[in-house]
């Protein structure tokens, strides 16, 4: 009998120290919550800087993503886009506008960046993202883009390559990045 009191006051004690550990944690998201929505609001072109420590705290408020959605907007930024739309697309419940964001990549990004859309979207808009390469005359993008539809000609993206067992990554925007 004695044994078990003593169990119980130890999963009672369990669970306040767990439930003390999500209220800080909420406090935590809470705080780095207001200030990236601050960020977003009043540092121009700070929407990767806002990504990454989203990324790093481990989530965030609904107003957090709109806070830096409408940066990306704001500051017309594709780089910016791509990273929120990759977000999205892998976030369903999240408050921004995916197709707002793609759209943006595709009129104001470069090939490089069009090149990652094309291959990191569950479903890139390709014949968009066609066209715009072509149109660039950049033969190392279009030989980059065709050597890529060649083993994927509908465009269906990293998704559906994981899901048919064909390795892949997600390609980073960076100098140097693209796709290999």
């Amino acid at each position: 009998m004695n044994n078990q009191l003593s169990e119980n006051v130890l999963t009672e004690q369990q669970e306040v120290a767990e439930q003390a550990a999500i209220e800080k944690r909420r406090e935590h998201l809470k705080n780095e919550s207001a200030r990236l929505i601050d960020m977003a609001g009043n540092e121009p072109n700070s929407a990767l800087k806002c990504i990454h420590q989203l990324s790093v705290a481990g989530g965030a408020t609904e107003a957090t993503y709109i806070a830096i959605e409408q940066r990306v907007v704001a500051d017309q930024d594709p780089t910016g886009a791509y990273h929120l739309a990759l977000l999205a697309q892998n976030t369903p419940d999240l408050p921004i506008d995916a197709r707002q964001l793609i759209e943006l990549v595709v009129n104001k990004g470069d090939n490089d960046q069009l090149l990652a859309l094309l291959k990191n979207l569950p479903l890139p808009p390709v014949e968009v993202i066609k066209a715009k390469i072509l149109a660039s005359n950049d033969g190392e993008a279009i030989g980059k883009m065709n050597a890529y539809l060649q083993i994927n000609p509908e465009g269906y993206g990293s998704q559906h390559m994981l899901a048919s067992g064909q390795a892949d990554r997600i390609v980073p925007l960076s100098p140097g990045g693209g796709l290999n």
